[in-house]
């Protein structure tokens, strides 16, 4: 029996569940479709693109201010994300990269700033939708420079193989190609901020119950380590918010990389 069920029972600690973080409600009643997922998303992409206005829309020589923190993240996904995959075709393909990285990396951000406090990426139909473009983008991409039938055999029947060999990997590339690929591009973003967000709540309830609520001797302490955890959690969430708006930039890369080339 775990401390929490000593000092308060499960149905007077009032702990969230999931459906009550995740499942909100209508903003505006009657309108369904808007709930504070879709309204911080909406957010995020004017963030964004007040970002890249105030940093490009006048710049300078000498980058200062918004011009230089935007030209830093401008550089880490060109030297990081673009170069290692696409090349020489690096540049042509930056404007969708920078925008990927920065709008994955608001979305989750939006997780940690007071008030606002949800991880738009929480809800999987947001990094689906980015997930599905970039795999359309991909299979467009691969039968537009390799042909329709190229791009299927080279991704099937990656060249210099004994033929025995295809019986078992043909099926094995096909499905890592064309359905594992984009499902674990989207799950992954999705699962880390689910999580993540499920245990900053946790923590920060535990914090809240037992120094507010349910003040006593034996609760305090555990009160205390709500607090510490909540803390120490965010600022790991944050490092894991910034990781995986770095990784699905770079996945997007990759796909992109693998489609304008065929593997040799």
């Amino acid at each position: 029996m775990s401390a929490l069920t000593v000092l308060a029972p499960p149905d007077q600690f009032g702990a969230p569940t999931p459906d009550e973080l995740f499942n909100l409600p209508p903003i505006i009643p009657g309108v369904d479709w808007f709930t504070k997922p879709v309204l911080l998303a909406l957010l995020s992409a004017v963030v964004v693109i007040g970002l890249c206005w105030a940093a490009f829309g006048n710049p300078k020589v000498v980058p200062r201010g918004i011009q230089n923190v935007v030209e830093y993240g401008y550089m880490f996904v060109r030297d990081q994300v673009a170069r290692p995959f696409l090349g020489k075709d690096a540049d042509r393909w930056m404007g969708l990269l920078v925008t990927l990285f920065f709008m994955v990396l608001v979305w989750n951000l939006m997780g940690v700033i007071p008030v606002l406090q949800f991880p738009v990426a929480s809800h999987i139909a947001f990094p689906a939708v980015l997930a599905i473009s970039i795999y359309v983008l991909k299979v467009y991409l691969g039968m537009k420079h390799q042909g329709a039938v190229g791009y299927f055999k080279n991704m099937m029947f990656p060249p210099g193989l004994p033929k025995p060999i295809y019986v078992l990997l043909s099926p094995i590339e096909f499905l890592s190609n064309l359905i594992i690929a984009p499902f674990t591009h989207a799950v992954r973003l999705f699962a880390n901020m689910f999580a993540g967000h499920m245990l900053l709540a946790f923590f920060s309830m535990v914090g809240y119950w037992f120094l507010f609520e349910q003040l006593s001797p034996l609760g305090a302490p555990v009160g205390v380590i709500g607090v510490v955890m909540t803390i120490i959690l965010t600022g790991f969430e944050m490092f894991i918010q910034f990781l995986q708006a770095f990784l699905f930039a770079m996945l997007a890369a990759m796909y992109i990389g693998g489609s304008l080339h065929a593997e040799h």
